[in-house]
């Protein structure tokens, strides 16, 4: 396991909460993924961990509550608190809406740290210096939204467009270094991880912004897609307008030294660093872990079989494709894929 980063004792620790969404299948095996990697390399994390699950009703065609007793079990003797949310506005149609609507069943006025349930931590979270008040979310992604059609609207009219749509200035969004037209020029995340000092001020403006775009967008957008991409494309504007930005974290900490958002089993397998994989195969070597895990056929496979390993040995993990999707279609070539 990558060395722990140790706080200076003349610090005191910041006290927040961690918010992941669990539902049945593959989240409640990736929450218990999270929790665990949470107390092996941050155990002086002094904060409330929630996992919010959504609550069944006219959104959801099956019950998306956690089932598995020992899953739920396990959770719990892994420091998480279970609370529920109802899904009012997405639900099923829109999964990804879950992160939106979770953010009400936190406590209004303290300060959150939403995580993907996709995400190991594995370094201390100590030694993130979050500041509230600016809040911003993952950089590491790629230029997914929009996509630019002949003869249609450009990158610079589109984001414009959302911007004058809530009132928001542009211009002080852009990163200038980049060249017109380039997305990173834009205020884009992936929405992997996000903070703010209260979840509710967050969430109400998370929400509106997301309703008002997928029921009212302006008309640059009618050949733009919105699924998956809603809640990436209404985040940067949320928190271009709560005075957050592109750079206020330290570099390479979140989806760097102290978190890693992995996506799936063998994507993590394939592209991430060594220290990632030492976290995760010792977090889940216990025993307890071991049992509920092995129900679940990425982690049986790829963990406890060696399959994991399998895929590693496909790619050399210092010069990766540029692009997922190759990186996806190996594994699939060598008949790896799990999801």
């Amino acid at each position: 396991m990558a060395p722990k980063t140790k706080v200076p004792e003349t610090e005191v620790p910041q006290t927040y909460n961690i918010l992941i969404v669990g539902q049945a299948g593959r989240l409640q095996y990736e929450a218990i993924l999270f929790a665990a990697s949470l107390r092996a390399t941050s155990p002086g994390f002094a904060g409330r961990l929630f996992v919010a699950e959504p609550q069944p009703g006219p959104l959801w065609g099956d019950d998306p509550r956690i089932k598995d007793e020992d899953s739920r079990a396990l959770l719990t003797d892994l420091g998480a608190e279970f609370v529920a949310f109802e899904s009012r506005h997405f639900g099923a149609a829109y999964p990804y809406g879950n992160k939106i609507e979770a953010l009400f069943a936190l406590p209004k006025g303290e300060p959150f740290v939403f995580f993907d349930t996709d995400t190991l931590i594995c370094g201390d979270l100590a030694s993130v210096p979050f500041d509230f008040s600016r809040p911003t979310a993952s950089l590491r992604r790629e230029g997914t939204w929009p996509q630019i059609e002949l003869y249609g609207p450009t990158h610079t009219q589109i984001w414009k467009s959302l911007y004058d749509k809530f009132g928001l200035t542009f211009e002080t969004s852009l990163d200038q270094g980049q060249p017109e037209g380039y997305w990173q020029r834009y205020l884009y995340f992936n929405a992997g991880f996000f903070f703010y000092h209260c979840p509710h001020v967050f969430g109400r403006r998370f929400l509106d912004y997301a309703l008002s775009i997928r029921d009212d967008g302006p008309r640059e957008l009618l050949l733009q897609s919105l699924d998956p991409w809603l809640d990436q494309v209404a985040l940067p504007l949320v928190i271009h307008s709560l005075g957050g930005g592109r750079d206020t974290l330290p570099p390479d900490l979140l989806d760097g030294q102290i978190s890693c958002h992995y996506r799936l089993l063998p994507l993590l397998y394939a592209r991430e660093a060594d220290h990632v994989v030492e976290v995760l195969q010792e977090v889940t070597a216990p025993n307890k872990i071991k049992r509920v895990l092995k129900n679940y056929e990425p982690a049986k496979r790829m963990i406890y079989q060696g399959r994991g390993m399998k895929v590693r040995a496909l790619f050399d993990q210092n010069d990766l494709p540029r692009r997922e999707q190759v990186i996806r279609n190996t594994i699939k070539r060598n008949g790896f894929w799990m999801r």
